[in-house]
């Protein structure tokens, strides 16, 4: 879509060939970068269905003539306004169940209860913050709609959240709106969702749990920033079934998880979010989009030694295609996360192990056969041009010599190129010996970071009741 617009806003006609149904994701996608009605020819099936024959048979029964007609037939795209609600329009009245219904008829809401977000609570939110709510934070793409104070609050209220908690989705509106992120690919068909992780020195002051029952609602907190991030992507961003979001099987919205900061001081370890290039000792969001995730129970061992092979396992068995982005989808994109238990976290700083050298224990031990590797950038797979062996990639540099140490196809190599791609985070139960292990989307919504500014904003311009002020 994106070549599309490029060569349509130069004056070259163009039709865009998109999968059967995936027709209203691609116009909502034209419309966000500014161009509505782009011409589309649909391709009938799966192309990972069909034979090649197959293929090119309902191609030329289907789609040729919707090809021709795209670039023949006179369309303008020189893009409209899309009618929408202004940000102090009064948009539903009555009783809460009207006001629930007529947001569900508007898709508008995830279908739970909500907070009605009436002016004078959005303005109760930013009351005394200092934030100008009409100030632009970006753009979210790809339905081109404004990230803006204003939208973030009103979905704040929507999720319940107290004003002490407005830095913190403020902080996240910054993520969704830088490209590194890619929100725009937060529909993709594989249904991975964001993982928002929290740390630093106020996280307790903020009300984030990080212990007993991680990453499980019940939190005010945790629960309710996940909700917020999960209504913003939808009202805002335009991840909705009838437009962006094209996931086969979604996951369900992600309780925040923060990390563990007494256990990370105590034992002289950085934060995941620092690991990362953020800021060490400061508040902060780090956000990636993951695919599943699985529980390592009961990890036994009283060394290093002893519990590495277990959590190393973990990562083998939470990754899959994934290993596409390694090599293909994004080189070296593929970060796994592992979070410890601060029980665990503390049995290798005993044992004077930094978190680099857990990365690097880690990297070792994560393995598998190399004809299992490289089926799923090849054999299984065809995300990945030309379907080379390990060697291959090893010789034209793209891989390290790491998985090129032999011709055999059964010799072990590692599920990343380097121990820095492995992310490892603290968390959870004090006292129990358990880990969880997260499988990364790559570059459908890689590790971002953005800084959680609890100071007083000094960018208000204006009064909300007073915009024609703004500057």
């Amino acid at each position: 879509m994106r070549a599309s617009v490029v060569a349509e806003t130069a004056g070259v006609p163009t039709v865009s060939i998109v999968c059967e149904g995936f027709q209203r994701q691609a116009l909502a996608t034209g419309r966000g970068l500014g161009l509505d009605d782009l011409p589309l020819a649909v391709l009938h099936g799966h192309v990972d269905t069909q034979s090649h024959d197959e293929m090119i048979a309902r191609f030329r029964e289907h789609t040729i003539d919707q090809i021709v007609r795209g670039l023949t037939d006179a369309h303008d795209v020189a893009g409209e306004e899309t009618a929408e609600p202004s940000a102090l329009e009064v948009v539903a009245t009555g009783t809460i169940d009207e006001i629930h219904r007529r947001f569900l008829e508007l898709g508008w809401t995830d279908g739970s209860p909500f907070v009605p977000p009436t002016v004078d609570r959005v303005r109760a939110l930013l009351d005394g913050t200092g934030h100008d709510p009409f100030r632009v934070i970006g753009q979210a793409r790809p339905s081109g709609r404004d990230i803006t104070v204003w939208s973030v609050a009103v979905n704040a209220v929507m999720a319940g959240l107290e004003q002490r908690h407005l830095p913190v989705v403020l902080a996240l509106a910054e993520v969704l709106a830088n490209p590194q992120y890619g929100v725009e690919h937060s529909g993709n068909t594989t249904g991975a969702d964001a993982l928002v992780v929290v740390s630093g020195p106020s996280i307790a002051e903020l009300g984030f749990h990080s212990e007993a029952g991680a990453l499980r609602e019940g939190v005010h907190a945790n629960t309710a920033v996940g909700r917020w991030l999960r209504l913003y992507l939808r009202n805002v961003c335009g991840f909705t079934g009838a437009e962006h979001d094209k996931a086969t099987f979604g996951n369900s919205t992600r309780v925040v998880l923060a990390e563990h900061e007494p256990t990370l001081t105590s034992i002289g370890w950085p934060a995941l979010a620092t690991d990362l290039g953020a800021t060490p000792g400061v508040d902060t969001v780090a956000v990636a989009r993951m695919n599943g995730g699985l529980i390592v129970g009961s990890v036994f061992g009283s060394s290093p030694g002893e519990v590495l092979p277990y959590l190393a396992n973990g990562l083998v068995r939470v990754s899959g295609w994934e290993l596409t982005h390694v090599y293909g989808l994004g080189h070296h994109s593929y970060r796994p996360l592992l979070v410890l238990s601060p029980l665990l976290a503390r049995l290798f700083a005993r044992h004077g192990w930094s978190k680099h050298d857990v990365r690097r224990g880690l990297w070792e031990r994560a393995v598998l056969p190399a004809r299992t590797w490289e089926a799923f950038i090849g054999e299984w797979s065809n995300l990945t041009a030309g379907r080379r062996t390990l060697i291959d990639l090893v010789a034209k540099g793209l891989l390290p010599a790491r998985f090129a140490e032999s011709d055999d196809p059964d010799r072990l190599v590692p599920l990343v190129a380097t121990p820095d791609e492995i992310m490892v985070a603290v968390a959870g139960d004090p006292n129990r010996a358990n880990a969880f292990v997260f499988s990364n989307d790559g570059r459908h919504g890689d590790w971002t970071t953005a800084t959680i500014d609890r100071s007083v904003s000094l960018d208000l311009a204006c009064r909300i009741d007073q915009p024609d002020r703004c500057g």
